[in-house]
């Protein structure tokens, strides 16, 4: 009989809300996460590297893809955003089913999937539950500029290509605000880790079916 699966929940939201701060609060939760950035480096130096140098000659460099070299030609261009993610997005797809794996085989009963562009790629059909992580937008502004080498045309540009957070509120079954400090933060992350963990122990004693 095969193990089962962990209830996925997803994790995301704009940049500078907070989300890999919830997700690191997630892992010392004790909570499995997969992190599909870190997925993306990775692969840059393993199963990736033929296809993208493939497609796109000269990006790689020592073995590894050269996020600079591909940045420049993929950058403000959708056609060839659209080839590399054709050949990325698979790839991490593959990864995250072995991450959900190994979390079933461990008996884990709640796992993370850390993916920055949840909406904006339809992984939300693949997740039993999202959580969006949120702060006001002064407080994310400061976030973001506070960071190095960031400045308001790239501000601009890395909102742009997100749904606005709004509108993932809206959509969220869950929502975190993490302006108000860490320590609320970790407070409503184990509150929400608490009922995920009962009600996935509940379907257990009846018998969900999930397999």
């Amino acid at each position: 009989m095969s193990p089962r699966r962990p209830f996925r929940l997803g994790l995301t939201g704009s940049i500078g809300m907070g989300k890999s701060t919830t997700a690191q609060i997630f892992r010392e939760l004790g909570v499995p996460v997969h992190d599909a950035d870190a997925a993306v480096h990775a692969l840059y130096g393993a199963e990736g590297v033929g296809p993208v140098e493939a497609a796109f000659p000269g990006v790689a460099v020592d073995g590894r893809i050269d996020r600079s070299r591909l940045g420049a030609l993929v950058l403000g261009d959708d056609a060839a955003m659209k080839r590399l993610e054709a050949i990325v997005h698979p790839l991490v797809r593959a990864r995250e089913k072995a991450f959900l794996e190994r979390a079933a085989e461990a008996g884990e009963p709640v796992a993370v999937l850390d993916i920055p562009l949840l909406y904006e790629t339809g992984a939300q059909d693949r997740v039993d539950a999202v959580l969006v992580v949120t702060a006001p937008e002064a407080v994310q502004r400061a976030r973001v500029l506070a960071r190095p080498g960031m400045t308001e045309p790239t501000f601009a540009a890395i909102l742009s290509r997100q749904m606005p957070d709004i509108e993932k509120r809206r959509r969220a079954d869950f929502v975190v605000d993490t302006s108000q400090g860490l320590d609320p933060a970790r407070a409503a992350v184990a509150e929400l880790l608490g009922q995920l963990r009962a009600t996935r122990g509940a379907d257990a004693e009846q018998g969900d079916g999930d397999a």
